[in-house]
């Protein structure tokens, strides 16, 4: 089985990925500031800061890849993004040129271009979606992308930016039901970054088969991925529920959702 170092492994899509990339074919060697619960028979564990360089290279030895997931998950303060998300990236891509791991998958984010509208009509292409982040927790995430694209094309790393949409067990908003990321549909998505051949600098949508999508998956599907799972089974409780969407209402006019609104700008996440 060929080795994948996976960071944030103690975090949700993490804890997923430890259950579905092995019965895909890999082994696991996690990596978490915080040790990783419940473990699991032939996964390695490490305990260690993404952002300390040093640390890395080591956990980078002997993998044939890396997901990277670790950071801080959604908006905070411009100096716990900058340190986790921006630094813990950098980190994570060096280690993998020192080491050289020629295959890194980035969980990069809709947040990435959070700002971009929706189109009047049809499904919304990556190259549609050019960097137009929502919050600082979306600047991470185009400087993500950016590390990610500078790495492939100076030293030759095939590198895969997964924009995630919403990755829930099951969705919880009337939003989710065209950006949701099903467990299984999430290590699909991860497994065919990992496998596809030759995919060099690739930037896709991480969304399920949702019947009111409005992300195009072809480039998703290009790399391999064919997702098994529709947000539609929850349509009728949840519009039930909350209504159905607006389209005039920026949280489904917009890609980044209510990561748009007020309540996001940043004295709202500054520490007192």
């Amino acid at each position: 089985m060929s080795l994948v170092l996976l960071t944030g492994a103690a975090g949700r899509i993490g804890t997923w990925l430890r259950g579905g990339l092995p019965e895909r074919g890999w082994a696991v060697r996690c990596l978490d500031v915080v040790p990783v619960p419940d473990e699991r028979p032939g996964e390695e564990q490490l305990v260690a800061d993404v952002t300390d360089l040093t640390a890395m290279v080591d956990a980078m030895q002997g993998v044939s890849a890396v997901v990277h997931l670790a950071g801080v998950v959604g908006e905070s303060t411009w100096r716990a993004i900058s340190h986790a998300n921006i630094e813990g990236t950098y980190a994570t891509l060096e280690a993998a040129r020192r080491a050289g791991v020629q295959r890194v998958v980035l969980a990069s984010s809709n947040h990435a271009s959070g700002y971009t509208p929706r189109p009047a009509e049809g499904l919304l292409r990556e190259e549609d979606a050019p960097p137009r982040p929502d919050t600082y927790y979306g600047v991470a995430k185009v400087t993500m992308e950016a590390l990610g694209s500078l790495y492939h094309d100076r030293y030759g790393m095939d590198v895969v930016c997964l924009r995630i949409g919403s990755a829930f067990p099951e969705p919880t908003t009337v939003r989710m039901l065209a950006t949701w990321l099903s467990p299984d549909d999430a290590v699909s998505l991860v497994d065919a970054a990992l496998k596809a051949p030759d995919p060099g600098f690739s930037v896709v949508w991480g969304v399920s088969a949702n019947t009111r999508n409005w992300w195009d998956l072809t480039a998703a599907r290009a790399l391999g991925f064919e997702p098994a799972d529709d947000a539609e089974v929850y349509a009728e409780a949840l519009i039930e529920a909350h209504g159905e969407a607006d389209p005039a209402d920026p949280v489904h006019a917009r890609v980044g959702g209510q990561y748009t609104l007020p309540e996001f700008d940043a004295e709202n996440f500054e520490k007192s």
